[in-house]
């Protein structure tokens, strides 16, 4: 039985299989390394990001043609990861204040992609993409918020949208107070969320623990 002769390409960069794997690798880790590096400085440059990835300039190229394009495939990676983690939170039986905990502990474990979404859609307000990547993400929040406010269990002294930018606010600001060293959990963020909604500090600490588990130490 002949085989195909090898092609040059194939001489040159091994079989299409592992060409594939080996790009999508190189992808992975660009989107990694990009991550990590717009968190630390959202100016940084795809210079900046080559060297941090240890590719070369034409690498990152490769796979994304533009900075902007680099930016919108880690706005849809995070867009994709926040959805997941938030719909997969939900139980149907849960009262409004325990769907929110729920909603706010899923969103925090995904804390990096999550506020790297919204730092996004911040800096680009006149960009219908971005900002469109985040409002799944946000109509969860304000659907779960307008329930707790007809039960009674929420404050209605503002509109639901407001409150679900506010506590997008303070997600993002206790996310990077982590990055200051500033010991915050899960918990913590779930806990204050409830609180900023007119949960008693007692009533919120009780449900988020009973919905998270224990704190951890």
């Amino acid at each position: 039985m002949q085989t195909k002769p090898e092609t040059a390409d194939e001489r040159a960069n091994g079989p299409a299989p592992v060409r594939r794997r080996n790009a999508q690798s190189n992808r992975e880790r660009i989107l990694a390394v990009a991550r990590t590096e717009l968190i630390r400085d959202a100016d940084a440059s795809m210079d900046d990001i080559a060297r941090a990835a240890g590719v070369v300039r034409r690498t990152v190229y490769g796979h994304f043609p533009s900075r902007e394009a680099l930016i919108a495939g880690l706005a849809e990676e995070a867009r994709r990861d926040i959805l997941a983690a938030v719909e997969g939170a939900r139980h149907d039986r849960d009262t409004p204040e325990e769907a929110v905990a729920r909603f706010d502990l899923a969103a925090w474990e995904g804390g990096e992609r999550y506020r790297l979404l919204i730092s996004f859609a911040q800096r680009n307000l006149g960009d219908g993409g971005i900002p469109a990547m985040l409002a799944p993400v946000r109509a969860r929040s304000i659907e779960l918020i307008e329930a707790g406010q007809r039960s009674g269990a929420f404050a209605d002294h503002l509109p639901a949208p407001v409150l679900a930018i506010a506590l997008e606010g303070m997600c993002v600001a206790l996310l990077q107070a982590v990055n200051a060293d500033v010991r915050v959990t899960a918990a913590d963020q779930a806990i204050a969320c409830q609180v900023a909604l007119g949960v008693p500090a007692g009533r919120a600490i009780e449900i988020v623990t009973r919905v998270g588990g224990p704190p951890q130490d």
